[in-house]
């Protein structure tokens, strides 16, 4: 074969091997496997995926049959509760082609299929019929984990996300202030921004369900209301990473006009905070299915350089 021919080939097989693929499988460089320690099953090696824990809690991913996967989220039966959400977001699903008050009869609230119906809050009163304690009529909101204008590329995905299983006790407060604006950053500021074939915003959010102190109270049916709410963000450009995390508690004061900037933690920081007092390495761990050499580095960033990357030094 001609030697001008052999060339281009090679180069292009070097470069799949030096990209490897994104759940650990490629080259350290060095002709090594990427290190892996901690990584889920194959079914759940998608990046957006934290470990998933074992126990009493099922793994369950709403999609559409035009843009795929909608969000996955763990629900723990036992707790009664959803641990987290991940879903990201693409050139091809960023679209806006639906409007929350397109719905003909209002939002479509709704129990989640998936899950069975008496492990789930109702629709209606319970939320609305509970508050913060010491309160008064501080009463819940159905706060959205997947955002609602998160997902407008399709009616059918924008109804996925008016599931129970998508919601938790907000006060009005939060749900509308400080966790609107955190949403809004990571909606309008990046995902919506996304315009690379090869790029993807992976976004993990969720309330605190785990451990007592990390929990506030519970609605009059028993369901639990988080003390603390998050969210994890790994942005991918092409063989490129860089990620960060927001911890906001879970207050009843509105805080709208906060700095984002004083909620950012680096994700290796926001694992420790899901931990228990104890110490234990029992929280929640993101962005596992990273080559171990790449998570450390994304993960351990400091707020500075985190700040400066997501553009949050005047917000």
């Amino acid at each position: 074969m001609n030697r001008l021919k052999i060339l281009p080939l090679l180069a292009m097989l070097l470069a799949i091997v030096a990209c490897g693929d994104d759940n650990g499988g490629g080259s350290d460089g060095n002709g090594q496997q990427d290190a892996n320690d901690n990584k889920n099953i194959a079914r759940y090696a998608a990046l957006e995926f934290p470990h998933i824990k074992e126990g009493s809690s099922t793994v369950i991913t709403h999609s559409t049959s035009g843009f795929g996967t909608t969000y996955s989220f763990e629900w723990d039966h036992t707790l009664k509760a959803q641990r987290w959400t991940c879903f990201y977001f693409t050139k091809e699903n960023k679209a806006k082609n639906w409007a929350r008050n397109n719905w003909p009869n209002g939002d479509p609230f709704q129990k989640d299929p998936s899950v069975p119906a008496n492990e789930q809050p109702n629709v209606t009163g319970e939320f609305s019929g509970s508050s913060y304690p010491g309160k008064g009529f501080s009463y819940f909101q159905r706060g959205h984990i997947c955002a609602s204008e998160d997902r407008v590329y399709s009616q059918e995905a924008n109804g996925q996300t008016f599931y129970m299983t998508n919601m938790f006790p907000q006060g009005g407060n939060f749900n509308s202030g400080i966790w609107s604006k955190m949403e809004a950053f990571v909606r309008d500021d990046w995902g919506r921004k996304i315009t690379g074939a090869n790029d993807t915003l992976f976004v993990v959010k969720g309330g605190t369900i785990d451990h007592e102190d990390q929990i506030l109270c519970r609605t009059k049916s028993g369901f639990i209301v988080p003390r603390y709410f998050f969210m994890a963000l790994l942005l991918k450009r092409n063989d490129t990473y860089q990620a960060m995390g927001f911890w906001v508690e879970h207050l009843s004061t509105d805080h709208s006009n906060d700095r984002l900037g004083d909620y950012v933690v680096n994700i290796s920081e926001l694992e420790k905070k899901t931990c228990s007092r104890t110490g234990r390495n029992d929280g929640i761990d993101f962005f596992c299915n990273l080559p171990d050499h790449i998570e450390q580095s994304v993960e351990t960033q400091d707020v500075a350089t985190i700040k400066r990357l997501w553009s949050l030094n005047n917000k």
